[in-house]
């Protein structure tokens, strides 16, 4: 069977089960795909084809036996910020090169206990600080719409690799819009769960309060396939909630007749291109058509401050957590020093990146006694107000709709000595982690021969109506049967 590697989750689930064809066979077929694309993309830091064979050999028995569920044999990319035992884990560091976790994070069990196979680890913006996959320490990952472009970040490896079919689907981490920004620049679909939905244990932390592990997928009902697996309570996780996990394919078999969207205006900030405006304006529109009640007129008043905050609030998390890379424990090490102290400096000098230095230095600026509440404390009282601002939103409206970002992916290089300008990119995004709700990106339209992304955003653990929309939108459409050629 040909283009094996182009099937979604749903489909290739279908073949598995009518034994048309085998795990071995499609992830040979897919490792075969990502072999011949690879050198131009470059989404994979590490690629682990003796471990997904394997894995596929595992899957194949236990369909044989009948033991089949949705996400049995099907190969994924998987973010290389998520432990994975035994199977390098980098973050997109020099610190972390040569580290092999011990252990797996809680998504990687559920996906084992699913028998799903391992095709490889996905290059990333170092320690997820980023909006394009440039600051990555190894190398820098292309968009495959466009190969002087940027693929988004700091999923960008996941994102690119998803929408140039090197696996059938993968899984992200989202701290201020990691995911979706990089689903809406390489046209496939991204979501961002509700803060405590997913399990945070084994994903190197950011920042904790904001990081959240989430699926990017080729269609919605993959997407929603994938986060049946990986939700769930998880006692090694005090953030996530004791909730149950309703059946997300079913909401997709609903219509959104009734359902109530609100169109933030703050969301369409002053610079934002013009050609995503008129195509988000079309999308919404269509959701209006397909039986949604619209109003244009939403507002979320302190959005504006959203990204101070952020600045603010991120770094200090990242300062904290990012002291344990001393060179002592684990990691990079800085040798011949006359003294410990040196060692420790050393190591950090020489083991982060730009990136990663400057937010620590900001981070740690804003913690510093005597500028703890004029910054630090502030930015956390204006979290406040921003998730005040959804509550009060959602009391009118079920679902917000925006831009995922206010342009099409950019050039590389364009931004890389531009911190703010890059900071910008994730403005659409980031007010939704600091407010802890769930948002999905699905593909909305293309200029320039680059995609446009939606951003649907939810109550806190309404991701099944979020599903629902993105369904029926993309039902109605076919942005995402669009496919990039690299010819």
């Amino acid at each position: 069977m040909d283009n094996l590697h182009s099937l979604t989750v749903h489909d290739a689930h279908e073949l598995l089960k009518s034994k048309k064809i085998s795990s071995v066979e499609l992830t040979q077929a897919v490792l075969k795909h990502l072999h011949e694309v690879e050198d131009k993309v470059h989404a994979c830091v590490t690629v682990t084809d003796e471990q997904a064979i394997a894995d596929a050999q595992k899957a194949d028995l236990a369909i044989a036996r009948g033991e089949i569920r949705p996400l049995t044999g099907i190969p994924a990319l998987i973010k290389d910020v998520i432990c994975t035992r035994g199977i390098r884990t980098t973050c997109s560091s020099k610190m972390l090169e040569n580290f092999i976790p011990p252990y797996d994070a809680t998504v990687i069990d559920k996906l084992k206990d699913e028998n799903y196979v391992i095709i490889g680890k996905t290059n990333m913006d170092e320690f997820a600080m980023g909006s394009s996959t440039e600051n990555s320490a190894f190398f820098v990952t292309r968009n495959p719409w466009n190969l002087e472009c940027v693929p988004g970040g700091s999923s960008g490896g996941s994102a690119a690799g998803i929408a140039i079919d090197e696996a059938i689907y993968a899984l992200g981490s989202d701290t201020g819009g990691s995911i979706r920004q990089p689903a809406s620049f390489c046209g496939v679909v991204g979501l961002k769960p509700t803060y405590g939905r997913v399990s945070r244990y084994g994903l190197v932390a950011f920042a904790s309060s904001l990081d959240q592990i989430g699926p990017i997928t080729k269609d919605v009902t993959d997407c929603a396939l994938v986060l049946q697996v990986i939700a769930g309570h998880d006692i090694k996780d005090s953030t996530t909630v004791p909730l149950d996990v309703p059946d997300y394919t079913q909401a997709l078999k609903k219509d959104i007749k009734g359902i109530r969207i609100g169109v933030p205006k703050e969301y369409f900030v002053e610079g934002m291109q013009t050609e995503v405006r008129e195509i988000l304006e079309k999308a919404i529109y269509k959701l209006e058509g397909l039986g949604a009640e619209v109003d244009w007129h939403a507002s979320l008043p302190y959005t504006k401050y959203a990204l101070a905050a952020y600045y603010i609030l991120a770094p200090s998390e990242a300062s904290a957590n990012l002291a344990r890379y001393d060179g002592v424990k684990y990691g990079f090490s800085y040798r011949n020093t006359e003294s410990m102290w040196e060692a420790m400096e050393k190591t950090k000098q020489y083991g982060f990146g730009a990136e990663v230095k400057r937010r620590i230095m900001l981070g740690t600026y804003a913690l510093s006694a005597g500028y703890y509440d004029a910054y630090y404390l502030k930015a956390q009282k204006v979290r406040t107000l921003i998730k005040r601002d959804f509550e009060q939103a959602f009391q009118k409206y079920d679902i917000l709709a925006t831009p995922t970002s206010p342009t099409t992916a950019f050039k590389i290089g364009e931004k890389v000595d531009n911190p703010v300008a890059m900071y910008l990119s994730d403005v659409c995004t980031l007010p939704i982690n600091i407010a802890g709700v769930p948002a999905i990106s699905i593909p909305a339209g293309f200029t320039g021969g680059l995609p446009v992304g939606m951003q649907l955003i939810g109550k806190h653990f309404a991701e099944d109506m979020l599903l629902q929309v993105a369904y029926n939108f993309e039902q109605a459409t076919l942005w995402h049967k669009n496919k990039p050629s690299l010819k």
